[in-house]
């Protein structure tokens, strides 16, 4: 088949270089282009020497790119940005999958209060499919406009997902408590990432209240029907990438629960449910699209504990858009996507 003109906006961060690292491995792909304002004329692979021989476009001025000649459009860009931008290509027919949390929250008043900046496109927020496709696979199927979920909110609602869905635990007090690398943070110069700051360190953050926080509410309310009651505390720790979610939730149905899970998952290609008493760690998924499960009950108790791990970068950001993508674009949704793990 011919292929697929793809442009990304905002090709600079680790995002926008892990989406051009799947891109050019893409066999339906053809990247037509990359832009970067602060960037425009310097060649990809001066920036990326890892994209050296497979990506020989340079950036370019996104008032500049051909990106309204483009099937799809990735937005790989800080959060406001694709909301005043996306609305003319949308306009124009082409497709766009946005990694940031630009058409995620259903609430503008809620988006305006965890993202501090005004709501400029409500009107396409309307039509806006969340990402998750493992929930909106079909929705997905025929959206002009996609929210690529956020890494947190990827790998908390995966790991809740078969239980509230099927209604077998206690909805008004769910607890995640999640770790991430330092990649989440994004490529630029902050005093919390620095090496002799980060390194040989561990730290909960936004105990308070995270951007996260209100994207993995809405979402859990919608599988089990009704607001969840959710404690959701991120923390840093001293590694490149990965997310670490362990998810407490208290039993009122019994079942079984292994099997549960297992049977949600089954035919999907990028969730792994590992056999009892397993501890998944972040590094068995470092580089794929997978998000691996494993289903603990500690003590005989009504407390059910899932452990849910996948790479920030892929499965949570780059891989889920690119999955999203081959399933808007009608090919295998595993096309691109199937990178073994990186070990060590």
């Amino acid at each position: 088949m011919a292929g697929i003109r793809v442009g990304v906006v905002g090709g600079t961060g680790y995002t926008g270089v892990e989406l051009l690292r799947l891109l050019a491995q893409h066999p339906h792909v053809e990247l037509a282009a990359v832009t970067s304002r602060a960037e425009a004329g310097t060649a990809v692979a001066d920036m990326f020497p890892s994209l050296r021989g497979r990506v020989a476009l340079e950036f370019s001025d996104p008032k500049a790119a051909p990106l309204s000649e483009c099937d799809i459009v990735f937005f790989a860009t800080p959060n406001g940005v694709a909301m005043g931008q996306a609305p003319e290509l949308l306009e124009a027919g082409v497709r766009v999958i946005d990694l940031a949390a630009d058409f995620r929250l259903r609430d503008v008043a809620v988006w305006e209060k965890w993202y501090g900046m005004r709501y400029t496109a409500p009107e396409w927020l309307e039509q806006a499919v969340y990402g998750l496709t493992e929930v909106n696979r079909n929705r997905i199927r025929v959206a002009r406009l996609v929210a690529n979920p956020g890494c947190y909110p990827t790998a908390v609602q995966l790991g809740f997902l078969p239980l509230l869905e099927r209604g077998l635990v206690d909805t008004g007090h769910l607890i995640a408590d999640a770790k991430s690398g330092v990649s989440g943070a994004g490529r630029k110069a902050e005093v919390h990432i620095l090496f002799a700051e980060a390194s040989d360190n561990f730290k909960a953050y936004g105990v308070a209240g995270h951007r996260h926080l209100p994207e993995i509410r809405q979402g859990l309310a919608q599988m089990c029907g009704n607001p969840v009651g959710l404690t959701f505390v991120p923390h840093l720790t001293p590694m490149i990438r990965g997310i670490h979610a362990t998810l407490y939730a208290r039993i009122t149905r019994e079942e079984d629960f292994q099997r549960v899970f297992e049977d949600r998952y089954r035919n999907e290609p990028f969730v792994d449910v590992l056999p009892r008493g397993s501890h998944p760690d972040t590094r068995s998924v470092r580089a794929a699209n997978l998000c691996r499960l494993a289903i603990h009950r500690p003590g005989d108790g009504d407390t059910l504990v899932v452990l849910s791990v996948i790479d920030n970068l892929v499965k949570g950001a780059a891989g889920q858009a690119v999955q999203n993508m081959n399933v808007m674009m009608g090919l295998d949704e595993c096309a691109g996507l199937e990178q073994l793990p990186v070990l060590p």
